[in-house]
């Protein structure tokens, strides 16, 4: 494929702001990559003087190799996250802030533990503060540049003021641990180079091209961090496409895109709006959608690509029929269109919806993969074995510490650590650095400071042997000598043998790592092993069904999409309805959703489904009525009215009004449960009419008219 007119434009510019606008599957990871090709053979600017970020690991993976095969050789230009960036940067200079080089990254099971640790500490119950809900709230903060002193500012009630003491006490024991969190990589570069006007510089000076992949998902800081380094050269080139924007629950605000032309005076603005990956069709479906959106900037996809076919709506009587009936079209488009099963892929809004999915391709044999569960890093046995590392690496690392302590079993229970924690606390010590003075705590029993002296004098053991052997020749010693191995050998259950198989694949990883990086540390291996997203191991060669949240599939393309659970509460999410930046959000994902698919989208909704411990009877989503008749092929057991009355349990008949209420834009109705309210929207005609209320008391709610039992005021 040659550049198009407007990606040469792009990759030709150089001096300057510039915003590429990018529709889905428009090529802008080629764009991005000829651009840094350009600028080092034509324009002769020095590889290490540019800077391109991106989302996850693997497109900054994707990047990187691609630049290498049209340079011809390797290159030394920074193509990385944000995250990674981040890091580099805090390995070199964060001392500034009182950090040693050796700090580690603690992952999300790691922030929970030492959340509840927190909660413990000021005797909280995890049921009033979930660790979870406590953590996202840190987060959003961090990811607002709210620090926790602030946070404490600006707290408008005891709840609230809970959460900052929580955020503050958290915040000193990451940093007594030598630790930092996800958002800490963020924050802390901020903090560094507001502090210490010299580093900034130096980046300043080091980087003369940056260039910013999915800037529409950027968040406070990753724009601060952005704006700082771009200030000096000004030649900032950031790709987005506001219609992708779904991740403003974790941050990301869109503005950032909408005002980038405000922000940076004198931006020039490149449309990529041919798309190379989809059918006609399939643009045409999910532009009709995304087109009922106020807040974007506008565009018009188009393709040379085949007219395609329709998209299908299914309509199942229940979530069993809708999972039969996805695995029936794998099975067929294998048998009769000659498809793997990896050409195929589900999409679901929640995780809780993949269980029946699961089921039914079990039942059939079909193998699956769902991403999004477990990662291979925080299984037990590998974060144990990584924590040994960890502690090796960073001394200070207590949490590490406490939970290899007595993994495998050394006669090291709990009332040892809590002895051993506060005898460290009140010494003012990391936990490492009081094994050695267990004589000296009078409260430990003689066997217990045995044990615990015999352990330190095992890891002083490895501390020497890191330089002299591979990583995973270190590993398999440490596996050997902590007698984890043999406790696994000798419980001879099938979950020990899972998980001495997980061992064994990590020494695969390890191998792999130094055969790769010959050069890297164990440090860095930590750290990339710490930054693995949900979908980096995704391998489309594998010969299986991939599963995934709508919102684990961003970046991802597949023969054959389906779309399950299109259900209003399912699709768009429940907590989605009452604010229209939120409805917006959800058609977003809906688009992102449905451009990910080459050939074929396949839409599909239950009207009875069981989710939550309960039954369900929700309207089909109104991203259904948005797609033009003319773009649909109907499947099912019947029309979509007469299968909503049937799936009905009788007693609701009586809430069914003899004719659909005729209703316009502006009329104020009342609603036996919501009140009175304004028609904002109608949609549908006839018996399937919707319209969008909005009520008094601020809810917004769409209705089926013919089952709402609205009274025309």
């Amino acid at each position: 494929m040659t550049l198009n007119p407007q990606q040469l434009e792009a990759v030709r510019h150089a001096e300057g702001p510039l915003l590429i606008l990018a529709g889905a599957g428009s090529g802008k990871t080629r764009v991005i990559t000829h651009r840094i090709a350009h600028l080092i053979q034509e324009r002769k600017v020095a590889p290490w003087n540019i800077l391109a970020v991106t989302f996850t690991n693997k497109a900054a993976e994707e990047m990187r190799n691609r630049v290498d095969a049209l340079l011809g050789k390797k290159s030394e230009v920074w193509v990385s996250t944000f995250h990674s960036t981040c890091l580099k940067i805090l390995k070199k200079a964060g001392e500034r802030l009182g950090y040693s080089r050796d700090f580690v990254i603690y992952d999300d099971s790691d922030q929970v533990t030492l959340v509840k640790g927190c909660l413990e500490e000021m005797k909280i119950a995890e049921r009033a503060f979930h660790p979870r809900m406590v953590l996202s709230r840190i987060d959003g903060a961090k990811n607002q540049l709210v620090s926790a002193s602030r946070f404490l500012e600006l707290a408008l009630d005891p709840f609230e003021r809970r959460i900052g003491e929580l955020y503050q006490l958290y915040q000193s024991r990451l940093f007594k641990n030598n630790a930092m969190d996800f958002g800490d990589l963020l924050m802390k570069t901020v903090e560094l180079f507001e502090q210490h006007p010299s580093v900034l510089t130096h980046y300043q000076e080091l980087f003369h091209y940056l260039m910013i992949d999915e800037y529409q998902d950027t968040n406070a800081a990753q724009y601060r961090i952005v704006r700082l380094l771009a200030e000096k050269k000004g030649n900032l080139c950031v790709v987005g496409d506001d219609d992708q924007s779904i991740y403003a629950w974790r941050g990301a605000d869109l503005n950032n895109i909408l005002s980038f032309e405000k922000d940076f005076p004198g931006t020039r603005v490149i449309r990529l709006e041919q798309n190379y990956r989809s059918t006609q069709k399939i643009l045409q479906v999910a532009s009709q959608v995304v087109s009922h959106n106020f807040e974007r900037k506008e565009k018009t996809l188009w393709t040379e690509n085949e007219t395609g076919s329709n998209a299908v709506l299914f309509s199942a009587p229940d979530e069993k029929g809708e999972a039969r009936f996805v695995v029936d079209e794998i099975e067929r488009g294998c048998r009769e269109e000659g498809r793997r099963l990896n050409d195929f892929a589900i999409f679901y809004r929640t995780n809780a919806q993949s269980r029946t999915f699961e089921e039914a391709l079990r039942e059939r044999r079909l193998p699956y993969t769902i991403f999004g569960g477990v990662r291979f890093y925080d299984r037990k046995e590998v974060k144990d074995i990584l924590a040994y590392l960890r502690v090796l690496v960073n001394p200070k690392d207590s949490l590490s510490l406490a939970r290899i302590i007595n993994a495998p079993a050394r006669g090291i229970g709990k009332r040892t650590i809590e002895i051993l924690e506060a005898y460290a606390a009140r010494q003012d010590l990391p936990l490492r650095e009081t094994l050695g003075l267990a004589d000296q705590i009078d409260q430990l029993p003689t066997a217990q400071r045995t044990r615990l002296k015999e352990f330190g004098e095992l890891m002083k053991r490895w501390e020497g042997g890191i330089p002299g052997c591979s990583i995973a020749d270190f590993v398999k010693r440490i596996l050997d000598e902590s007698g984890y191995q043999e406790d696994l050998e000798k419980q001879e259950t099938l979950e020990a043998e899972g998980r001495l198989e997980n061992l064994q694949e990590l020494l695969n990883v390890l191998e792999e790592f130094r055969r790769t990086r010959p050069e890297a540390t164990l440090s860095q291996f930590l750290e990339e092993a710490a930054l693995v997203g949900d979908t980096d191991s995704y391998d489309p060669a594998r010969g299986v069904v991939p599963m995934m949240t709508l919102h684990l599939a961003k970046g991802l393309e597949f023969p054959v999409v389906f779309m399950v659970g299109m259900e209003e509460g399912l699709f768009p999410h429940g907590r989605s309805l009452d604010e229209p930046a939120g409805v917006e959000e959800e058609r977003r994902l809906c688009y992102v959703g449905m451009t990910r698919a080459k050939k074929r989208v396949i839409l599909t909704h239950a009207l009875r489904r069981r989710l939550y411990g309960g039954d369900h009877y929700n309207l089909p989503s109104r991203f259904l009525e948005e797609v033009p008749e003319d773009l649909i092929e109907h499947r099912g057991i019947g029309e979509t009215d007469r299968l909503m009355e049937e799936a009905l349990p009788a007693d609701d008949y009586s809430q069914l009004p003899s004719e659909a209420l005729s209703l316009s834009i502006g009329s104020h109705v009342k609603h036996p449960t919501f009140g009175v309210g304004v028609v904002k929207r109608r949609e549908g005609k006839g018996e399937r009419q919707k319209v969008t209320v909005y009520f008094q008391d601020g809810r917004v709610k769409t209705l089926m008219v013919k089952f709402a039992s609205l009274e025309v005021l």
